[in-house]
């Protein structure tokens, strides 16, 4: 089991299903029956046949059995946007068309009692179609401010590059402060706030390349790819009579993902691993291979991003594999290979391999 503080009780859950029971100091165990009466204590060693699973661990594994019941076979890809929201940070998901870019991102949104808007991106979007605008009120005589879709718990932006710099733009403060200006007046956005955007990296007519301060952003990029026979088998049987979205109910409410993501921030990270973290940094900006490397904020994100990593997988440390694990879908999006070096692979893929290169020759701490 994962250690707590001591100072208090920690509430872990049955596997059984009998109740909740209260840990202090790992000597004694206080039960709480489904009916509600009052703790029964029994010595710790008693119950030491019986599997034992923290709230939080519960809660993250109910959370992604939920996206996995629609999102069939990409486990990485559900864990990874697991760890964005619970690292606070917000996801790219970038891919063909038709492989669950857009089923993903409203499946985590559905499993979140959280408030949920979707922005189809296109060229004529203005920036106050997302953030709203100020309309003038007749019975009142004031202009009233009516909010735009951007205040939501969840936003879904819709192939976010088919929209102009422009529009794009509109995204920064809220995504980098959680916040908007609109006529010198700062709105506060609701919390959690994450930010889900999808883009189709084959297709480049009619579209806007997100610029690096745009891409920078995101706390993640990952990519669907294509499901296995056996998985797509799976999907097909699934959706003969219906999708299986419309079956998804919220297993988690905003508070939940608020205390979770306040958890993570305490997951203790060695000084011998941020070591590592920088030294990860430092390669990618003195690579001869790129012509930008990482910036502080890229090297915060995989911070943030391995304590979360830490937390889902119930535990309370940092390990050198959480970083290694996360060093592409964190940093492939902030890089820009040098011309000299640029292959026939595509932006994304090419940034991949440079990042698996550079992590060759960087010493992992033991």
């Amino acid at each position: 089991m994962r250690g707590r503080n001591p100072a208090a009780f920690r509430k872990w859950s049955l596997t059984s299903g009998a109740g909740l029971c209260y840990i202090r100091e790992g000597i004694q165990v206080g039960l709480n029956d489904v009916n509600g009466s009052p703790p029964r204590f029994f010595n710790f060693m008693a119950l030491s046949g019986v599997a034992l699973i923290t709230t939080t661990t519960e809660r993250l594994r109910e959370l992604q059995r939920t996206i996995e019941t629609v999102i069939q076979g990409k486990q990485e890809a559900v864990h990874l946007a697991v760890v964005a929201l619970l690292a606070g940070g917000h996801l790219l998901l970038e891919d063909v068309p038709g492989v669950g870019k857009t089923t993903l991102a409203q499946t985590i949104a559905r499993s979140l009692a959280c408030s949920f808007q979707r922005i189809q991106f296109t060229s004529d979007l203005l920036p106050s179609d997302i953030v709203g605008l100020s309309i003038f009120n007749q019975q009142a005589s004031r202009f009233e401010f009516q909010p735009g879709p951007i205040f939501a718990n969840v936003v879904l932006a819709d192939e976010i590059n088919r929209t102009t710099p422009k529009t794009q733009s509109s995204l920064l403060e809220a995504m980098a402060e959680g916040r908007v200006t609109i006529e010198n007046q700062t709105y506060e956005l609701p919390r959690p706030f994450l930010v889900l955007a999808t883009q189709n990296p084959i297709e480049h007519h009619g579209t806007y390349p997100l610029p690096e301060s745009q891409l920078d952003r995101f706390l993640m990029r990952i990519r669907m790819g294509y499901p296995s026979i056996e998985n797509e088998k799976r999907i097909l049987r699934n959706q003969m009579l219906g999708h299986p979205i419309d079956d998804v109910r919220p297993v988690m409410s905003a508070e939940d993902v608020l205390e979770l993501q306040a958890e993570a921030r305490q997951v203790k990270v060695d000084d011998s691993l941020v070591d590592y973290l920088m030294n990860i940094v430092q390669a990618t900006r003195e690579s001869e291979l790129l012509d930008l490397g990482i910036s502080p904020r890229g090297s915060l994100a995989l911070y943030r991003a391995a304590q979360a990593l830490a937390l889902s997988e119930d535990r309370d440390y940092c390990l050198a594999d959480d970083f290694k694990r996360l060093v592409i879908p964190v940093f492939s999006h902030r890089i820009l290979i040098n011309s000299r070096y640029s292959s026939r692979l595509r932006r994304g893929e090419e940034a991949d391999a440079v990042l698996a290169e550079i992590m060759k020759n960087v010493p992992v701490p033991i």
